[in-house]
């Protein structure tokens, strides 16, 4: 039972020290290796097409960005 007590108890400490270095530095922890972008892959599986779900949220992205740019267009400045 100490063993498991010992353990929780290095966790909480490091979650805790993750949380003070984000406050006190305003950054994330961020990976060393670059994610797929790095490999020159763009997306993570080897449909030829994106699937329903991602051609409706890109469709919605491209909506919501039309409707930025014309916002921008008929701002008063």
């Amino acid at each position: 039972m100490s063993t498991f007590i010992l353990a929780f108890v290095f966790f909480l400490l490091m979650v805790a020290a993750m949380a003070i270095g984000y406050i006190l530095q305003k950054k994330t922890i961020a990976g060393s290796c670059g994610g797929l972008g790095a490999l020159g892959i763009s997306k993570a599986c080897d449909c030829p097409e994106p699937c329903d779900r991602k051609k409706a949220r890109m469709e919605r992205e491209e909506k919501r960005m039309k409707k930025i740019k014309e916002w921008q267009d008929n701002q008063i400045l």
